[in-house]
C-alpha cells in the first residue's frame, strides 16, 4: 500500500475518533468520496493499525444505533420549516 494512502487513512481515523464525525461529514471535510472513506476505514485501516480500527468501529456502531433517532429529528425539522414558510406566506 502506498505511503500517501496509509497517511490519509490514519489521518481520517484520528479525525473521526477526535470529532466523532459521520462518514458523510468526514467526506466533506477531507474532500474525499464517502465510498473511499468507507473503504479506508473498514478495510485499509484494519491492515494498518488494528487499535485505531477498533476505536473507529466502536464509533460506527454508535452511529448505527442512533441513526434512526437523528433521521427522525431531521425529518421533523424539515417539516417544521415547511410549515413555517406556509404560515409566513398566508400572513
Amino acid at each position: 500500500m502506498n505511503q500517501v494512502i496509509k497517511t490519509r487513512v490514519v489521518e481520517e481515523a484520528k479525525l473521526i475518533i477526535r470529532t466523532n464525525m459521520t462518514i458523510r461529514q468526514l467526506s466533506k471535510v477531507m474532500f474525499i468520496s464517502k465510498s473511499t472513506i468507507h473503504k479506508d476505514l473498514n478495510e485499509r485501516l484494519k491492515k494498518i493499525d488494528i487499535n485505531l480500527y477498533n476505536q473507529v468501529q466502536k464509533i460506527f456502531q454508535k452511529h448505527i444505533q442512533t441513526r434512526h433517532l437523528v433521521g427522525g429529528k431531521k425529518t421533523k425539522e424539515k417539516y417544521e420549516k415547511i410549515r413555517n414558510r406556509k404560515t409566513i406566506m398566508v400572513e
